[in-house]
């Protein structure tokens, strides 16, 4: 490969990541917002950050998306992990409806493997087969994540107030 070729490559990658962060970047950040239980700073974050290293190891990635959103959802995990602060006492958290208060505080209590299965599954509205590429796992671990998931909020919530796929 020339000179030119190369540029021409990197142009092109460069282009495809412009088109997928207007495509997809909503959708991975409003994942984050509920995954992080509404902290629009670590949303953000983890958001831009997985696009720019997307962006700089463009060459090494097959399929961006799925690695993109896995790369947001460990540094929304770590940075969470990171602060060690109930979600509730921490500032610039997005106000959250009364209604829909106990289910967040709710989701907070899941393991964040079950939490980044139900946002995708019920949240986002994604087939099972496409949370287990985003996310990396197969698809009856995903299974095996929502249903460990359902258990705990119909604990955590009742039995009314979970639906079961």
């Amino acid at each position: 490969m020339n000179l030119m070729e190369g540029q021409a490559e990197r142009v092109a990658a460069r282009h495809d990541f412009e088109f997928l962060f207007a495509e997809a970047a909503g959708g991975v950040w409003r994942t984050m917002l509920v995954f992080t239980g509404g902290r629009r700073d670590i949303a953000e974050e983890a958001t831009a950050e997985a696009f720019a290293r997307a962006l700089a190891h463009s060459a090494g990635i097959r399929d961006p998306l799925p690695w993109i959103y896995r790369t947001a959802f460990r540094i929304a995990k770590e940075e969470l992990r990171r602060e060690r602060r109930p979600l509730e006492k921490v500032d610039g958290i997005v106000d959250i409806p009364a209604e829909t208060g106990d289910v967040v505080r709710a989701l907070q209590r899941l393991s964040p493997n079950q939490r980044m299965a139900v946002i995708m599954r019920h949240e986002a509205d994604l087939p099972i087969e496409e949370v287990a590429r985003r996310m990396g796992i197969a698809p009856p671990t995903v299974r095996v994540h929502l249903f460990r998931a359902r258990a705990r909020l119909r604990q955590l919530l009742g039995s009314e107030e979970v639906d079961d796929d």
